[in-house]
């Protein structure tokens, strides 16, 4: 400041009125003023925008444009009268996200068995997604997929199946000698389960022919639906398969270390609830609604003893036997089957040396997510549900347009 602009002020400053300093008192007054104030105008300013459940600064942080007050009447900062956004762990029904459920029975010279199958039935000649579960989990782990794909393919059809002695289908042994602890979980079986659920539900839903299949696997569903694919039993049906989080040989190396796991899991559960929050809270299921939906199949009530806990619906430590049955080979099956093939991983570290060379020749889509835990169809529903939609648009065979045949084609004017 230059010494005419200090002169200038000292005179303006000497012009002014002396006003004593306000006390403590009437500091306080004036500060309960300006509040109420403040509050009874802050009705008139515009609300802000509706709030978003994000983490982000961008979007907890105040707008850097002003700050909004809201007035006392709004009581934004009271105490509800009832708990809000309290997370549950209640478990969610089948039927908001399938049209219906089958019971498929089938007759066998060993055996009778009652297949159990969750649909939604393909309109306007859409495609129909087959799904099979891994070792351990059953038709509902790919419920939240279903409800998902369908957004993004209007059209489709899922069918999700609960492999034998898995969810609720029933295997009744015609040898009174065999029972459920022997089950014959072999690849082939699972095979041939798998083929008979789909041609019995094309039997039950009256259809004419089927649909375009896309079948898709999670795990040991993934052996079993290249297994099915390899054989060429639906070659004229399947437009391409998807095999999710299972390579060979991440899978059998993982099996060496599998009865460990086993041994940490929890044998039985006080309820429903806690079974779905084990299951979240180790991170097995990382989506807590698909938890909600499959998990309760999982388990069923034991009542041969005084607690009635929850049990495992299947006895996992029991199918260690088929368990290199279920992977070897899959590899090789899965470069060599016909139609298109998408793998979707969890990690790239999964990938043996021979999905890498045919990764690189590119004989296959790989996708990889590696948010997702083993369970990626659960873990990641939507995006699991995007990537298979664009998967079918890019093998759907009715979007070809072929050109016509030769002996078809005009043949051309000769000059004479």
């Amino acid at each position: 400041m230059s010494d005419l602009q200090r002169s200038f002020a000292k005179a303006k400053l000497a012009a002014l009125p002396f006003e004593p300093p306000l006390s403590a008192e009437e500091v306080d007054e004036n500060d309960e003023d300006d509040a109420n104030d403040e509050f009874e105008f802050a009705d008139l300013r515009p609300s802000p925008d509706h709030a978003q459940d994000d983490d982000s600064s961008s979007a907890s942080s105040a707008s850097s444009t002003g700050t909004i007050i809201p007035a006392p009447s709004k009581n934004l900062f009271a105490r509800p009268k009832f708990p809000t956004g309290r997370r549950t762990l209640d478990p969610l029904p089948w039927n908001d996200y399938f049209t219906r459920e089958l019971y498929l029975k089938v007759s066998r010279p060993t055996e009778n068995v009652i297949y159990h199958a969750y649909i939604i039935p393909p309109t306007a000649k859409g495609p129909l997604l087959v799904t099979h579960h891994g070792a351990g989990s059953s038709g509902l782990s790919f419920a939240l997929f279903a409800f998902e794909v369908r957004k993004a393919l209007p059209n489709a059809g899922v069918l999700s199946l609960d492999a034998r002695g898995h969810g609720e289908t029933v295997i009744e042994p015609l040898d009174r000698q065999s029972n459920n602890a022997n089950l014959d979980l072999s690849l082939e079986t699972l095979s041939q389960d798998l083929l008979d659920v789909i041609h019995m539900t094309q039997t039950q839903m009256a259809w004419p022919e089927l649909p375009g299949l896309v079948l898709i696997g999670h795990s040991l569903g993934g052996a079993v639906v290249t297994n099915v694919a390899v054989n060429g039993k639906l070659v004229n049906a399947i437009l391409g398969y998807a095999v999710l989080d299972v390579v060979e040989g991440s899978a059998i190396d993982a099996l060496q270390s599998m009865q460990s796991y086993l041994s940490t899991r929890p044998k039985t559960f006080p309820s429903i609830t806690s079974g779905i929050e084990w299951h979240t809270r180790s991170r097995t299921i990382r989506n807590s609604t698909s938890a909600r939906i499959s998990v309760p199949s999982l388990l069923r009530h034991d009542l041969s003893n005084a607690s009635h806990r929850w049990t495992w619906r299947t006895d996992l430590a029991a199918t260690q036997p088929y368990w290199e049955g279920w992977f070897a080979g899959l590899s090789r099956k899965f470069l060599d089957a016909k139609g298109g093939k998408l793998l979707l991983l969890a990690g790239t570290d999964r990938l043996d040396k021979e999905l890498m060379i045919g990764q690189m020749q590119g004989k296959y889509q790989l996708q990889v997510f590696p948010e997702a835990g083993h369970f990626v169809h659960e873990d990641q529903a939507e995006k699991t549900a995007m990537i298979i939609a664009d998967f079918y648009r890019r093998n759907d065979r009715s979007a070809l347009v072929l050109p016509p045949k030769v002996e078809a084609m005009p043949k051309p004017k000769t000059l004479t």
